[in-house]
């Protein structure tokens, strides 16, 4: 048994259209807003929803792209500081030699 009453405000139009719905389905406005909203509401927990194929259709993208990256290192990962030291080792080396390079040419 239903006992709850909700209300609210909308425009003849909507009113005439749900009106007009009920009677082609021979049935009350009321049992018809149930089924309405009933069905809405299922559709929404289903993830049926227009956000949820939207955040489905960006995961579809993002899996896509996820493992497109290859590399010849499995262990780079695990060995990324160790790599990222090196590599700023080697560009302060250059730049040092290029330094004394530089330095040597120039007229004391």
């Amino acid at each position: 048994m239903k006992s709850e009453v909700y209300s609210w405000r909308l425009s003849a139009d909507r009113k005439a259209e749900l009106e007009e719905e009920a009677r082609r389905e021979r049935t009350s406005v009321s049992a018809l807003l149930d089924r309405v909203t009933a069905d809405w509401l299922a559709q929404r927990r289903n993830g049926h929803s227009e956000e949820a194929e939207e955040q489905a259709a960006i995961r579809r993208r993002a899996a896509a792209a996820i493992g497109s990256i290859r590399g010849g290192d499995p262990t780079r990962s695990a060995r990324a500081s160790e790599l990222v030291r090196e590599i700023i080792g080697r560009k302060h080396a250059k730049e040092s030699r290029a330094s004394l390079r530089t330095a040597a040419r120039r007229p004391h």
